[in-house]
């Protein structure tokens, strides 16, 4: 059975607890975020949701349940203005609650209250988005003309023209006159007498008997 397990104690007494958490939800939609311990924070979770669901419904019946619940009356008129625009397309989960570390004095646990903002309560759609189909474009068709060689050649005329007149040139009148020549400067130089080293020296001796 669920006896005694509705909330907290905390080791305060009732009238403590509940004007601690009336001052810490009204803190709360106040500012949109507080800092306090982890249990404290889950706790906060559940009257912050309930006080929600009345502005959400914002007739002057919960109006005046909130009014019971929060004393300041300018965060209350915020509140039933908002809620609808806010949270008004989900169900609970009003709230969120960050860890965010350890207190300095006796290292308890500290989480962040914050209310969730409006593009993050809009709901998610569980509906995949189709991809639009892509769409088969056929290729163009080659013709025959770009293939053929005389299309080659005509595109290029340029390289065509110089080509020929390369391979003209090996069999031209002035290439044939220098090779003549070449080939007669090649025989002079063979048909010319070596002069042999010691008949220098045969003409040399009776130069210094003289």
């Amino acid at each position: 059975m669920r006896h005694r397990k509705s909330g907290i104690k905390i080791g305060r007494t009732t009238s403590h607890r509940q004007a601690m958490f009336r001052n810490m939800v009204t803190s709360l939609f106040k500012y949109e975020r507080i800092r306090t311990t982890d249990v404290k924070a889950k706790e906060l979770r559940r009257w912050a949701d309930h006080i929600i669901t009345l502005a959400k419904v914002g007739d002057l019946h919960a109006r005046r349940q909130v009014m019971a619940i929060v004393r300041e009356k300018d965060v209350v008129h915020k509140l039933f203005e908002e809620a609808e625009k806010r949270f008004g397309k989900i169900n609970g989960g009003y709230t969120r609650i960050v860890k965010i570390g350890t207190r300095p004095g006796d290292s308890a646990p500290v989480s962040l209250v914050e209310l969730v903002s409006t593009e993050e309560a809009k709901p998610k759609s569980k509906k995949k988005s189709k991809s639009p189909e892509k769409v088969h474009q056929p290729e163009p068709a080659k013709s025959e003309k770009e293939d053929t060689p005389e299309a080659l050649t005509a595109v290029v005329p340029d390289q065509a023209a110089t080509s020929s007149e390369d391979t003209e040139k090996p069999t031209g009148e002035g290439n044939a006159e220098a090779v003549e020549a070449s080939q007669v400067k090649s025989e002079a130089d063979q048909q010319a007498p070596q002069a042999d080293p010691e008949s220098k020296d045969a003409e040399e001796v009776p130069k210094k008997q003289e």
